[in-house]
């Protein structure tokens, strides 16, 4: 019976230990497996992985963050955690001025697509597969349990959550790396996957900035499932379905280099407000 206490005490101490580091494990182990073991049959035959698989395997990986993250506040924070994780993703009651942050992706997708289509080819005119929201709420609420609901708070230290978000964003775009090839319209990319890897991750490092500044004004991470969705589905709706894999590195690098413009012009905001009320 110790021994059996004194294992079950290590474990806990371990997790409670490395909070972030635990977290990163096994969400990418969870998430990277399910991703595998459903493209495992075609795989093993020796077969290219069908378009309807490789979309497959991304629900199956939103079981990493999801379940990984209820499962490490159990673990690390006991029922006490949960309820306050559940609180969190409860939350609506906040000022209407950050919902209005919700059309921030829609808006700079539109934009980028919209001056690419009159300055640079028509090929680039937006999408309307209105339908593609679906895809944005059901990552959005998943995935957004761990990446906000656990693993940024314990990433946060002070006031200071532009360079934990940055790192989260990295590893968030990196944690895509199984399903890469089957996002965007231009699928497989072939010789232009790893420039739309790149691409893909600088955009959704500078979104993952953005969700945590929201987050850390209302402290909501029913808003930052939102705000997900927002993205994920506007990136889904309004993709150009024509575009070769070239073309779809690009637009998606132009969007990249805006959504870091905007970022630069919240961190320059953040800086004068701190030199103006340094109390606050």
């Amino acid at each position: 019976m110790s021994t059996q206490v004194s294992a079950t005490s290590g474990n806990e101490n371990f997790f409670a230990r490395h909070p972030v580091s635990a977290y990163f494990a096994l969400s990418f182990a969870v998430s990277w497996l399910a991703a595998f073991a459903v493209a495992a049959p075609h795989l093993l035959r020796g077969e290219a992985i069908p378009k309807f698989a490789g979309l497959m395997m991304f629900p199956a990986m939103l079981l990493g963050p999801s379940v990984v993250g209820i499962l490490l506040t159990m673990l690390v924070d006991g029922t006490s955690g949960l309820r306050d994780l559940f609180s969190r993703m409860r939350l609506f009651r906040i000022p209407p001025h950050w919902y209005a942050t919700l059309l921030i992706p829609p808006v700079l997708v539109l934009t980028v697509l919209l001056c690419m289509k009159a300055f640079v080819s028509p090929v680039f005119a937006p999408n309307r597969f209105l339908i593609g929201i679906s895809f944005g709420f059901v990552a959005g609420f998943f995935e957004e349990i761990g990446w906000m609901g656990y693993a940024f708070p314990k990433m946060r230290r002070g006031d200071n959550f532009i360079a934990p978000a940055i790192l989260l964003g990295l590893l968030w775009g990196t944690w895509h790396i199984p399903v890469i090839d089957y996002l965007g319209t231009s699928t497989p990319h072939g010789a232009f996957w790893f420039p739309f890897l790149l691409a893909f991750t600088a955009a959704m490092t500078a979104v993952r900035v953005l969700i945590a500044w929201v987050y850390c004004h209302t402290n909501s991470v029913l808003l930052a499932q939102l705000l997900h969705a927002s993205s994920t589905g506007s990136l889904v709706i309004f993709s150009p379905p024509r575009v070769t894999a070239a073309q779809e590195a690009l637009w998606y690098s132009v969007y990249a280099a805006i959504l870091w413009l905007v970022v630069a012009v919240i961190a320059l905001f953040r800086r004068r407000r701190a030199l103006s009320h340094p109390a606050a």
